[in-house]
């Protein structure tokens, strides 16, 4: 629910700066009063209608643009917002323009803006319908507890589905037949995530907001792998707790759990990464390197150039994984892990394993916004089954996107993992990778990637 990030914010007061200039220019190329304008000139009236802008948007700037899903609702608000725009420059005008400034030239500027951002936004809007209505990025949730404050919030879930939840059902301490969307109790909470999806879970019951049920709770979420959030009116999170709080309408919003990546401009920045760099391993890289490998796996064996599998991603969601194909075609590709002198390998495909080649095609995976190139190591999902029910935050890794490399991976636990104790140190090293995330970081380790430094430690 995080619909006044400061991150969301800054971008689109960056698209109004930009819709507006091209506004500006438009009109100093069309309009007839370009040939009553010198150049010094000009740039006053551009200086001008962007600092009214940034104003405007930060007199009304903390309102939420997707909170309410009916589209008019935000045509009334981009409305105010010109109406205090225009305000702005006429009163910014007759300060700081000179006397016989053009008022039809801004009126004109004015018009083109509010067209130009009313279309935009409708596409963004369109848009993130349609994103929630194929499942992306939506995450499914739970309500645990079924008094008013839970029906007020399933009704909000419902009714704005561009927040991006999907409300899947209720459920409480103790049997309630009362909500015929009530799903089981809380101890059922393991069992109910697999049936039916659930990534997260919302709590309202005022029981547990106490230390003790807080602790209990979030331990069994880590085992699941859901991720909480605590929702409550009236301030009560800013008056009690020290972590930032977020917050829509009346509804504030504590997140337990909190880890960096949690951070929207963080992720966007993450993200910007993840994709200008997988597009640069892509174009320079791929367009040479796959013809050729793709020749030399078909001639050394039989079957198909690429190996998809599917793997647990973000969420626990599963996702396909690819890679190249190193090992003959085979029915135990998904349930048994490589070991050494592994008589499934091919001779190219030991050569692509000993130096990672065969995991390159994973940033087509990373294009698509499945995986990271830093992160957890994403695991085939009979490891995730299995590993989950020995390891007590196994699934916490998958709170993050997968990565092609990892801080694990670099530290030398990589390849097979034999023993239990291999699967624990890796979980160890995402775990701390998780909570001290930092973009520096990530550099770190694809610098430790590229030398091989420590990277074989552990290895098969």
């Amino acid at each position: 629910m995080e619909t006044d990030h400061p991150g969301i914010r800054f971008f689109y007061l960056l698209l109004d700066l930009l819709l507006l200039n091209i506004a500006v220019l438009i009109v100093f190329q069309f309009s007839p009063v370009n040939d009553y304008m010198d150049v010094p000139r000009r740039n006053l009236y551009f200086l001008h209608a962007n600092i009214s802008e940034i104003i405007a948007y930060t007199l009304y700037g903390k309102r939420n643009f997707f909170f309410t899903d009916k589209y008019r609702y935000r045509l009334r608000i981009i409305i105010i917002r010109f109406l205090i725009l225009i305000i702005t420059l006429f009163l910014l005008g007759e300060i700081f323009l000179p006397e016989d400034y053009y008022r039809i030239f801004i009126l004109e500027y004015v018009a083109f803006f509010f067209m130009f951002k009313v279309t935009i936004f409708y596409f963004i809007y369109q848009f993130h319908r349609y994103r929630y209505a194929k499942g992306y990025s939506v995450s499914r949730v739970v309500i645990l507890g079924t008094g008013t404050p839970s029906r007020v919030l399933g009704k909000i879930l419902n009714n704005n589905p561009t927040l991006g939840f999907k409300l899947v059902g209720y459920i409480s301490d103790k049997k309630n037949g009362s909500n015929e969307n009530h799903l089981g109790e809380l101890k059922e909470l393991p069992e109910l995530a697999r049936e039916h999806a659930i990534n997260m879970i919302f709590v309202t019951n005022p029981k547990y907001f106490t230390r003790k049920n807080t602790k209990e709770l979030l331990a069994l979420c880590n085992k699941t792998g859901l991720r909480v959030r605590y929702i409550l009116m009236n301030g009560y999170w800013s008056k009690c707790m020290y972590r930032k709080i977020e917050s829509a309408r009346f509804f504030e919003m504590f997140n337990p759990q909190q880890i960096p990546l949690d951070n929207l401009t963080l992720r966007l920045q993450k993200r910007a990464f993840d994709v200008i760099f997988s597009s640069a391993v892509i174009l320079f890289i791929f367009t040479w390197l796959v013809p050729i490998l793709s020749i030399i796996i078909k001639l050394n064996s039989k079957g198909p150039v690429f190996f998809v599998q599917q793997r647990t991603g973000i969420n626990n969601k599963t996702f396909n994984c690819i890679k190249f194909r190193t090992m003959k075609v085979n029915n135990e590709a998904n349930t048994k892990q490589a070991v050494k002198n592994d008589n499934r390998i091919t001779s190219i495909g030991n050569f692509l394993r000993k130096y990672n080649i065969d995991e390159l095609p994973q940033f087509f995976n990373v294009l698509m916004g499945n995986m990271s190139v830093v992160g957890p190591r994403p695991h085939m999902l009979k490891h995730t089954e299995q590993y989950s029910a020995l390891i007590e935050s196994y699934k916490v890794r998958h709170f993050v996107k997968p990565g092609i490399t990892g801080w694990a991976q670099v530290n030398g636990y990589r390849g097979l993992t034999d023993e239990l104790w291999k699967m624990q140190k890796r979980v160890e090293y995402d775990m701390e990778y998780l909570e001290k995330w930092n973009f520096l970081w990530d550099i770190k380790i694809i610098v430790m990637t590229l030398i091989g430094k420590d990277a074989y430690k552990n290895a098969m």
